[in-house]
């Protein structure tokens, strides 16, 4: 249903518990009502999607000030140095981090990016990503990654886009991680023959489309996540390899 207002957007770091817990009842409105996920310290009661990580995260916030400051958007960021006070990065449970953890540049995690279901398909992802374009540069991150979801856990389902992001997008040896045999699910399902690249992109979230826009890699191996009914791959972004109009999109002022 579309908007009934002109949104008018500006990004910011969550500051405050009540601006957390905005971040996790948005999480929950996706992640848990509309993809069916869970996890061991989600608040059903509460509608918070919340894990051990959030207290180690960034909360990037996409607030829309004609809708009284609601929280429309957010993305999680994990620095290296905040990685190390939590102990790991969030995604070391299912994939295996150590060429990105040792390749003398600084890393950033990014994790549990959503919107609004009202904001999706207009300017709410573009404002977001400006935001995050700015904290990269403030931090001086040159690698980022995270998971990145498919619906479902069917990979016979998925074996186009999945087979496609193995057979085009797969990453260097030097950032290529893989996922853990705990739940490893290998990505050439199909030859690369048999691919269909329309078909595949069809299925594929727009997400990851978006990062591999931007040049990003996928990782060995999809992980299979049954907590959160999800496939998730492992994509990687090296920021020199984003060109000029790119960072053009994404540098400029995320209010309107």
């Amino acid at each position: 249903m579309p908007l009934d207002h002109a949104p008018k957007f500006r990004t910011k770091l969550a500051e405050t518990l009540p601006e957390l817990r905005a971040a996790q009842r948005l999480r929950y409105d996706v992640f848990v009502d509309e993809l069916g996920g869970d996890g061991a310290m989600v608040d059903h009661a509460a509608r918070l999607e919340q894990d051990r990580f959030d207290p180690f995260f960034d909360h990037l916030l996409l607030i829309d000030d004609a809708a009284n400051g609601t929280v429309v958007g957010v993305y999680r960021l994990l620095r290296d140095d905040q990685a190390a006070r939590a102990g790991q990065f969030y995604s070391e449970d299912e994939y295996d981090l150590y060429r990105l953890k040792h390749c003398n540049r600084k890393v950033m995690e990014l994790g549990r990016s959503c919107l609004h279901r009202d904001y999706r398909g207009g300017a709410g992802l573009y404002c977001l990503w400006s935001g995050l374009a700015r904290y990269i540069h403030d931090h001086h991150v040159e690698i980022l990654f995270g998971v990145a979801s498919f619906h479902g856990t069917d990979p016979q389902i998925l074996a186009q886009p999945l087979s496609l992001l193995h057979h085009r997008h797969l990453a260097p040896e030097p950032l290529r991680v893989k996922a853990r045999e705990c739940g490893y699910q290998p990505l050439d399902i199909l030859s690369k023959d048999a691919v269909d690249r329309r078909a595949a992109m069809v299925q594929m979230p727009p997400l990851i489309k978006a990062y591999l826009r931007l040049g990003g890699y996928i990782g060995e191996g999809a992980f299979v996540d049954r907590d959160f009914n999800t496939i998730d791959v492992c994509l990687v972004v090296d920021t020199k390899n984003i060109n000029d109009a790119q960072k053009a999109i994404y540098y400029k002022s995320d209010t309107r």
